[in-house]
């Protein structure tokens, strides 16, 4: 998958050679395949080489990982890529933008929602507290559970009878995720809400999760930390 063509060509402009290319931003190459043909004198050629395969290499990198667990899932659960909001601000929306080129979304939700994470149960108290402490936003609560404060079971209960949205399993324990799955089911609240699971995941774990009683996964590092995509520039006289 390609990410980066963009600014790419942007900065071929810059630098002062001609860019073309025929694909885009999303799109699928081969190996071998020429993603971009530039023309200009050698030394703004070379100039291009520091630059440009920089630009797209780590992106495209980036986008293949993400096809490649919305191909693993299988259209069987949600996958989404939330951790491009741990990058360096200075390639975040790069990342985010790569991501978004190989199809995963970055959000459990789509806005607006309330997003209550680890810190703010623990800050408040439980989740109990928490939900209780964003109840008057009167928004669709996505939380993080981690059976910190309770056992994971009765944490998302208690989510759950207070009127959240999507209860986020955060421990990477398939354990922690029956359980909350077995007592939803118990007190029949899980039509109610979406169960999702995260926790240090890789793309090789998604296949097995298809069976599994879930609703959406967050990939996380797996995707952000792909490889770069193999690319070449090569000069050939003209």
């Amino acid at each position: 998958m390609l990410s980066g063509l963009t600014r790419a060509a942007e900065l071929a402009a810059q630098t002062g050679v001609s860019f073309a290319s025929s694909l885009s931003d999303g799109g699928e190459v081969s190996a071998g395949q020429v993603v971009a043909s530039l023309t200009g004198t050698p030394f703004y050629i070379i100039r291009a080489e520091e630059l440009l395969l920089g630009e797209l290499s780590k992106a495209s990198g980036i986008a293949t990982g993400a096809r490649r667990a919305l191909d693993l899932a299988g259209g069987r659960f949600l996958v989404v890529c939330g951790a491009f909001k741990k990058m360096p601000h200075v390639i975040k929306g790069q990342v985010r933008q790569a991501v978004a080129h190989g199809g995963l979304r970055m959000r459990m939700a789509p806005h607006p929602f309330v997003y209550v994470d680890k810190n703010y149960v623990r800050i408040l108290g439980g989740v109990t507290q928490a939900m209780e402490a964003v109840a008057p936003l009167q928004m669709p609560v996505v939380i993080q559970l981690r059976g910190e404060m309770e056992p994971i079971a009765q944490e998302a209960l208690a989510a759950a009878r207070m009127g959240a949205a999507t209860l986020m399993v955060d421990t990477g324990n398939l354990d922690d995720l029956e359980a909350a799955s077995v007592a939803l089911r118990r007190e029949n609240l899980r039509e109610k809400v979406k169960l999702a699971f995260a926790g240090n995941l890789r793309l090789r774990d998604l296949p097995a999760l298809a069976g599994l009683d879930i609703d959406a996964v967050d990939i996380g590092y797996s995707v952000v930390d792909a490889p770069c995509l193999p690319m070449r520039f090569d000069v050939i006289q003209a």
